[in-house]
């Protein structure tokens, strides 16, 4: 038997006009982070949203 390991503690998930196009997931908060800059200057626009989640504690923080 084999197990589907977790995809990650911190959480990306990009939004445009409500809908989701894009979510990833990293176990490094500072990976996550910088992916998130990354997203913010690719899809950084109006009606887009970037939130980062730690899977873990449940906090939100994020971006436009």
């Amino acid at each position: 038997m084999t197990s589907i390991p977790a995809p990650g503690r911190y959480r990306l998930l990009l939004t445009a006009d409500g809908w989701p196009v894009a979510r990833g997931w990293w176990w490094s908060e500072a990976t996550a982070r910088r992916k998130m800059a990354g997203w913010i200057g690719s899809w950084g626009r109006s009606g887009a949203a970037i939130t980062l989640t730690d899977e873990e504690t449940g906090v939100v923080g994020g971006g436009s």
